[in-house]
């Protein structure tokens, strides 16, 4: 299969575009998508190619954009709707979890509400609080949603026209820090990554890190440190929050003995709360060690650069985690 070394934004256009083109019920909306090309130029050239039907710029009302959605999914088409920044969503929430989430189940299997959001997620650089939030947990929570959070290029094509074919709504989340971060992507139209499926990024035998989007990154970059020390972890991208895949974190725990989970979300009331309760119900003799969460800290995060860095999860803290459950 041929591949190119694309940046993740333009992964996520390569699948918007192939999926826009190849069914035309498809179609995008949110601020700023045509005329702009995209806050983070994912739709980039869009207007230009599908026309204003196909490329709908919307009113700044982030309750309007997920609702509309929902009633044009509901009415046969598969609409990519786009909240600028997740941190806008909360503005939405009774759209995704109240109605798209639950239509298919109150109306008996009458109504499927085959959606799409799309929402940038995590730290701003200096955006401050109230935009620098990675809630993906919070959503993960309700039934009837998928949460999708791709952590590479090849990951964010096949994960998103999976989610755009899927008759299910997702959330789907895109690292604002990994939007510019290149990779191998396959050049194939019908390149997809099924739903619900980890994926083992880094095989190891002595902890087991268990991570999803942008900690990834700071995962692989501590193994890669680790190893020069004969410490072989393996790297475990849980890729989808829900439907949510924990055979391959059982199969590699049992191996290991120890886990590390690490997130850029907040610690309280956290995904790695409910990664580290599974692993403790389904693998409890099999553990050596007590499970180590790496988060962001239990803080609004800082506006002063250095401070904010110091508040989010990086290589070294993981790291240190993986030194103190060996």
């Amino acid at each position: 299969m041929a591949e190119k070394n694309l940046p993740m934004r333009e992964a996520l256009r390569s699948a918007l575009r192939e999926e826009m083109l190849r069914d035309e019920r498809v179609f995008v909306m949110g601020e700023e998508v045509g005329a702009w090309q995209g806050t983070h130029r994912v739709t980039n050239g869009f207007l230009e190619e599908f026309g204003p039907k196909r490329v709908r710029d919307t009113p700044i009302s982030e309750m309007a954009i997920a609702g509309a959605a929902v009633g044009a999914a509901m009415a046969g088409l598969r609409p990519v709707a786009e909240i600028m920044t997740i941190n806008f969503a909360f503005l939405s929430l009774d759209a995704i979890v109240n109605h798209a989430a639950k239509i298919h189940y109150m109306f008996n299997g009458q109504f499927k509400v085959p959606l799409v959001i799309r929402a940038a997620s995590g730290w701003g650089n200096q955006a401050t609080a109230t935009h620098s939030h990675t809630p993906e947990p919070i959503f993960a929570h309700f039934p009837g949603l998928y949460v999708g959070t791709p952590s590479t290029p090849r990951d964010a094509k096949g994960m998103l026209k999976a989610a755009i074919r899927d008759e299910n709504p997702v959330l789907f989340t895109e690292s604002i820090a990994l939007y510019s971060k290149p990779g191998p992507v396959p050049d194939d139209e019908d390149f997809i990554i099924p739903i619900g499926k980890a994926d083992i990024k880094r095989e190891g035998r002595h902890v087991t890190i268990v991570t999803y989007a942008r900690g990834v990154e700071w995962s692989l970059r501590a193994a890669d440190e680790l190893s020069k020390e004969g410490i072989e972890c393996e790297v475990i991208d849980l890729r989808w929050l829900r439907p949510l895949d924990m055979e391959p974190v059982f199969e590699s725990f049992r191996k290991t003995n120890r886990a590390v989970i690490v997130e850029e979300s907040l610690p309280m009331y956290s995904f790695g709360s409910e990664i580290a309760a599974q692993i403790q119900e389904k693998c409890f003799d099999y553990m050596d060690a007590p499970i180590k969460r790496v988060s962001a800290m239990d803080v609004p995060l800082p506006y002063a650069h250095d401070i904010e860095l110091m508040a989010l999860p990086d290589a070294k803290k993981v790291m240190q985690a993986v030194r103190e459950v060996l």
